[in-house]
Parts: C-alpha cells; sequence; structure tokens
C-alpha cells in the first residue's frame, strides 16, 4: 500500500493563514513587521530567492526592504549596512542572500546581524539556543521537518529517528531539535559504513544529504515516515529529493515529496522567524 503524501502545500497554506492574522493584529497595535534583504553581486538564483521572499511577503502583509550591491563592495561597506539595520527599530528581520562573492568573509557577515533580527538562524547564538533548548531564531528548512510532521498528526516524542546529512544549514542543527522533540536521533552521512543498517531501524528517516535519490526504498522500514529535505537537479529537468521517491512510497508509511513538501514552507516560517523577532526584541 503506497505511503500517506506529506502535502508541504496545504500546510504552508495553513501557516500562511495564520501568519497574516498575527500581521494583521500586530498592525492594530501600530506595529509593521518588516524583514530586510541584503543581496551582495548578482548570482541568478539568489536574485529569484530574494524576489520570490518580496511577493511572499506582500501577501501576508510584511514589508519588505530588497538591497542590492555589487560584488565589488567591500566587507566593510557591508557590515556598515548591517550594523545600520541593526539599530533601526522599524526592520525587525534580517537575511543575508548567500552566496557571498568570492573573497568576502561568510562568517564575519552573518556574525555581524543582530541575533534577535537573524532570521535565517544562522548566528552562533542562536544556534546556541537550539543545543540549550533556549528562545531564538533557528533555522527554516530544519524547522520545516518538524512542522510538516508534527501538522500531519505524526509522533515525534520517543521515536527512532535517523538524520541523513550532517551540514550546517539542515543536519546538524536537526539532530538537536529533533532531541528537543524528545526523539532518539542517530546521525549519518556519506561517511557511514553502512547506511542501510541505521536507516532500516529508523521511525523516522530524514534525508538532508546533498545527493539525488541516495536513500533506495530498500534502505527504508516498512511503515516509517520518510521526510526529503533535499533539492537536487533531476535527470531531464526540474528537481528531484535525496530520497527514490517512486519506490520508496512502495514502502514508507508517510513521505514527503519534492517539489511539494518540506521546501513549501521555508519561505513562511522565515515569516514565522520575523513575528518572533518582534517578541524576542519586546515590541510586542
Amino acid at each position: 500500500m503506497a505511503a500517506t503524501l506529506i502535502d508541504g502545500k496545504a500546510i504552508a497554506a495553513t501557516i500562511r493563514e495564520e501568519v497574516k492574522a498575527e500581521v494583521a493584529q500586530l498592525r492594530e497595535k501600530g506595529i509593521a513587521p518588516k524583514l530586510n534583504v541584503l543581496l551582495v553581486g548578482d548570482d541568478p538564483a539568489s536574485v529569484v530567492y530574494a524576489r520570490s521572499k518580496e511577493k511572499s511577503c506582500a501577501n501576508v502583509g510584511i514589508d519588505f526592504e530588497l538591497k542590492t550591491m555589487p560584488g565589488s563592495t567591500t566587507i566593510e561597506e557591508v557590515l556598515a549596512l548591517i550594523d545600520a539595520w541593526n539599530k533601526d527599530t522599524s526592520v525587525h528581520g534580517i537575511m543575508i542572500e548567500l552566496p557571498l562573492p568570492k573573497g568576502m568573509d561568510k562568517k564575519v557577515v552573518l556574525e555581524a546581524v543582530d541575533p534577535k533580527k537573524d532570521v535565517d538562524g544562522s548566528h552562533p547564538i542562536n544556534r546556541g539556543y537550539i543545543l540549550s533548548g533556549g528562545e531564538g531564531l533557528f533555522p527554516a528548512t530544519p524547522q520545516s521537518c518538524i512542522e510538516v510532521m508534527l501538522r500531519s498528526g505524526i509522533e515525534i516524542k520517543g521515536k527512532n529517528a535517523v538524520i541523513v546529512g550532517r551540514g550546517e544549514t539542515v543536519g546538524k542543527p536537526l539532530v538537536f531539535m529533533m532531541l528537543n522533540q524528545n526523539a532518539t536521533v542517530t546521525v549519518c552521512h556519506t561517511k557511514t559504513a553502512d547506511l542501510a543498517y541505521h536507516t532500516k531501524q529508523a521511525d523516522i528517516v530524514i534525508a538532508a544529504v546533498g545527493r539525488a535519490k541516495m536513500v533506495t526504498a530498500d534502505m527504508i522500514k516498512p511503515g516509517a515516515v520518510v521526510v526529503d529535505a533535499g533539492i537536487n537537479p533531476a535527470e531531464g529537468g526540474g528537481i528531484c529529493g535525496d530520497v527514490d521517491f517512486e519506490n520508496a512510497k512502495e514502502v514508507a508509511g508517510a513521505i514527503s515529496p519534492v517539489p511539494g513538501g518540506v521546501g513549501s514552507l521555508t519561505t513562511v516560517l522565515i515569516q514565522k522567524n520575523v513575528l518572533k523577532a518582534i517578541k524576542l526584541q519586546g515590541l510586542a
């Protein structure tokens, strides 16, 4: 029997309505939520992502400002702009589009953002809150992996979860976010000697390794939940995940597709972070 499909688009639509309602309440109190995005250089994908966020913010009533700077911009100029945004009380969230131009120190730039405005959840202080279980701003994709399960009625507490991938963006933060949900967590990666051994024990498999269709049907325990956080170019165009979806769905109990799964929630969860940032800044 084919797996239950975890519909990321439907979940995102529900969260979007929640965000819209909260934004309306804040505006009634005289607070206009605002997200500022910095794009340095002209990376085509980054331009597309930034414009997509602008449109999405407009749909929920969040003010949006995109600042573009040429690839020749110095790091000092970038840091000066971030400092100005940090001090601007009308700006509630700050995002730096990646990649930055070659030679510009990403670590220095990301750490310059006020942790209470860091809606990407990449500042070391926010990463520390993930480890400690504190209140901070957390990265959208790991949040999305958890949100699609919780909002689909999938129990995480007490389950054996295997995360395939240990990247800074998804895998590592997700380990501690799943622990905070009281899952028993195993971390695997491309150097794991017998990956299938581990994944076959799992009640929940989360793939975030960045290799197309690396997790195959024979690596999944029948009835397990499979969450695919991968985005890879697909043969013949389009995108595919880290899971061999067509075959895996015949074994899994529930599975998220690519596209239409985890990725559907990322923008709206960044918007939720803007609203959380307003509270962390003591403004609401």
